[in-house]
């Protein structure tokens, strides 16, 4: 429970610190095309980042019963934000295409990490 806590919170940090760096760092080095993709990657690290900080707080309150759908959420979330979101910081720092193969994978790992999050409250929420 407190990995996610504070994997969220060093998440949520590095989204606010990429976010000002593209803002202000790559805002005249990159296309407004790459920009607009690191702006992407950005928010879907920073609401991913919430999530796993609301994970975590679910897991410590035993609100849920047991984790162990909340923990596999976690860290599919985790996986989410290195696959969805480390690979548009990539491609659009490097233009390299096929990066954009691994992003859809993240974004699984996202869809899955949330479903998990669903089925750890229809199964033990009182």
């Amino acid at each position: 429970m407190k990995l996610f806590i504070i994997a969220g919170a060093i998440n949520g940090f590095l989204a606010v610190a990429l976010g000002a760096f593209g803002a202000h760092a790559l805002k005249e080095k990159l296309s407004e095309k790459y920009l607009a993709i690191w702006e992407t990657a950005v928010q879907y690290q920073m609401f991913h980042a919430l999530a796993l900080v609301a994970i975590g707080i679910l897991m410590s309150s035993k609100l849920l019963g047991p984790v162990s759908s909340l923990n596999t959420a976690g860290y599919l979330m985790i996986v989410g934000i290195v696959l969805f979101a480390g690979s548009l910081y990539v491609l659009s720092l490097t233009g390299v295409g096929i990066l954009g193969a691994i992003t859809p994978i993240g974004g699984v790992a996202f869809l899955a990490g949330w479903i998990m999050l669903i089925v750890a409250a229809v199964k033990y929420a009182s």
